[in-house]
């Protein structure tokens, strides 16, 4: 795990993906761009965020099926799909498709439960049965069954000149055990007992505890996670924070990163929301004193990977000092080495 002195195993970033309503093509392919840069400065992941009816990537399957073709090494993840809005079966398709053409190296991340804002479009969605839909975990161990390629249909066999499976098509071996949940001290230690890898974020729910420290819940669900993991050793856990680097910031952007997390910092200091929901402070500063704060932090302390989140309303040059920042000079004060393709 990474503690000063020990290096960090993987590094990612996370992205929503902006686009402008009136230009959408180009905010993709800026993302699309990201990507690529991502991996010729030595990422180990990046992840595409999913956000419905709003301005940012709605489909990350489709854009990663895209970044698979242009990226050679780097692995592809989403953070995360709101299974709410999909069928599992189909879903399972197009993530094993998208894991044959990148050759194993997409990372799913899910999330379950009632789907944001679901009664302004529910009938929409789902015109017949949107007050019966099952919004609960079977979701994901549905869609596992079919990315493990358990039979979905009767039938298999060839009818005229069409041969038909009983699985998912295309399997993709080993994708399953690449698919990644998130969420709060139960959902961690569900996760752990049913074959999934652990993500964590930005925002933490207190349910299980008396603390309001951020770090110190989000170490308490990473802990859980790993005392009822099967192999602790093996287990996968990457921690999310909004983290900032301004090495070779201008004076302009500096002060604009300083004004986002100002302008975020009191709804870190009490639970926010009926379900109690913690966000941790943006981190924002030269490599070397983020370094020391992240080595500081209990989370950053548990997990051995991280995909930091980039901020959601920077400009195309922004994301570009901090990505080439994070790989140049906060990842090496981590102890992290790029990979290379």
């Amino acid at each position: 795990m990474p503690r000063e002195g020990e290096p960090l195993h993987k590094l990612g970033f996370l992205t929503i993906g902006r686009f402008n309503a009136d230009d959408p093509r180009a905010g993709h392919l800026e993302t699309l761009r990201i990507i690529e840069r991502a991996e010729q400065l030595g990422y180990d992941s990046v992840w595409l965020r999913d956000r419905h009816l709003q301005f940012g990537i709605s489909s990350p399957v489709a854009m990663l099926a895209a970044a698979a073709v242009r990226t050679s090494r780097i692995e592809l993840g989403t953070a995360v799909i709101p299974l709410g809005l999909e069928n599992p079966l189909r879903l399972a398709e197009d993530l094993a498709t998208v894991d044959v053409l990148s050759g194993g190296r997409l990372n799913p991340g899910v999330s379950v439960g009632t789907p944001m804002r679901y009664d302004d479009y529910k009938t929409a969605l789902y015109p017949d049965s949107h007050d019966v839909e099952d919004f609960s975990k079977r979701r994901v161990t549905r869609l596992l069954d079919c990315l493990r390629g358990e039979p979905v249909s009767a039938f298999e066999g060839r009818v005229g000149i069409e041969v038909f499976s009983r699985r998912v098509q295309p399997h993709s071996r080993g994708l399953a055990d690449r698919v990644w949940y998130g969420g709060g001290r139960e959902s961690a230690i569900w996760a752990a007992e049913n074959g999934l890898n652990y993500l964590t974020s930005s925002v933490v729910s207190i349910e299980g505890t008396d603390s309001r420290d951020f770090a110190t819940i989000q170490a308490g669900h990473i802990d859980a996670y790993l005392e009822h993991v099967p192999d602790p050793t093996s287990a996968r856990v990457s921690q999310g924070l909004v983290v900032i680097p301004t090495d070779s910031a201008t004076p302009d952007q500096i002060r604009r990163y300083e004004a986002y997390a100002r302008a975020r910092f009191d709804r870190t200091l009490e639970p926010q929301g009926p379900r109690g929901m913690m966000f941790a402070p943006d981190l924002v500063g030269r490599s070397d004193e983020l370094a020391e704060r992240l080595f500081a932090h209990a989370g950053f302390q548990r997990a051995n990977e991280v995909a930091f989140a980039l901020p959601f309303s920077f400009e195309p040059h922004d994301y570009e000092q901090i990505i080439e920042d994070l790989a140049g000079k906060l990842g090496p004060a981590l102890g992290w080495s790029p990979a290379h393709s």
